[in-house]
């Protein structure tokens, strides 16, 4: 029986929209998905599609960062309607698209939103599409080129722990090998060495193994 995939696409560009719904049908050409789509063109059909009781939950929302704005609710943006969809449907996977490629904006929407999916359009191709659907429905998350060389140019703060860090801890405590860890956060894995390193000093447990980081990451309410 095919899987019920509820998306919600947010463009105010249809041709985008086109292209989301076209990687859908690429990907689905073994039917092993039942895609129900809802469309909207800006911050307000998109908000209004966010709250709709009628609605039934979304499992994957596309949100372009630059639309038209909703000024009687003070949605202004992509990112405002991705953090009210955390918000009210905290399971929805999110991917949102930017023309910005500005390391400082890049790290703000990490940051502030930890999307699923963050892709930079000028990357955008279809394969690109293809390949992030792919990802996202396997609980992965995904960045194009652009945004992994961007982030992997984020200064490291040691003393703190960042939304990186949180995502290390989050798919070690998932049980995933630390060789794989480069699959779902976008860093090398010299850096995400260091990091883990880092985290175990941070926490006062030089010596632990990558479950003890774990455990007391949790007892500390990191994640």
């Amino acid at each position: 029986m095919a899987q019920l995939v509820r998306v919600l696409m947010v463009d105010d560009h249809p041709f985008i929209i086109e292209a989301y719904k076209n990687a859908i049908k690429g990907y689905n050409t073994k039917g092993l998905y039942e895609f129900t789509v809802t469309q909207a063109k800006d911050c307000k059909t998109g908000y209004e599609a966010i709250i709709n009781e009628d609605n039934a939950q979304f499992d994957i929302a596309f949100f372009d960062l630059s639309m038209p704005t909703y000024e009687e609710k003070g949605i202004s943006s992509g990112e405002d309607l991705a953090l009210l969809v955390k918000e009210r449907l905290p399971a929805c996977k999110i991917i949102l698209l930017t023309m910005h490629s500005e390391m400082l904006k890049i790290n703000t929407i990490i940051k502030n939103i930890n999307p699923n999916g963050l892709v930079i359009k000028n990357d955008l191709t279809f394969d690109e599409l293809l390949l992030a659907f792919d990802k996202i429905l396997k609980d992965e998350n995904y960045y194009s080129q652009t945004v992994v060389k961007l982030v992997s140019q984020i200064p490291f703060d040691s003393n703190e722990v960042d939304v990186f860090d949180k995502q290390l801890l989050f798919h070690l405590s998932k049980g995933v090998p630390t060789a794989d860890l480069a699959q779902f956060v976008p860093l090398a894995d010299a850096v995400i060495e260091k990091r883990l390193t880092n985290l175990k000093a941070v926490l006062d447990i030089p010596q632990a193994t990558h479950s003890e980081l774990v455990q007391e990451a949790k007892n500390k309410g990191v994640i």
